[in-house]
């Protein structure tokens, strides 16, 4: 079985997804607060980010090794 949409009904439901995009997106942000980082995280979070620049990582499987 085949159906066949006509492609203005196809841009009004991208346009309609697209907006109920947004609206979660907003909602998220109202459920969810943002917190501002202290500054011991934005501290690990720059030591990270320089380790990740220098090419120091640890793949996944290693990591889940180690915590497990």
């Amino acid at each position: 079985m085949t159906a066949t949409i006509p492609e203005n009904h196809i841009d009004l439901i991208i346009d309609k997804l697209d907006q109920v995009k947004l609206e979660l997106m907003r909602l998220r942000a109202t459920l969810i607060p943002e917190e501002d980082p202290t500054p011991e995280l934005k501290k690990a979070i720059e030591e990270a980010r320089n380790e990740f620049k220098e090419g120091s990582s640890v793949t996944l499987e290693k990591l889940l090794k180690e915590l497990s």
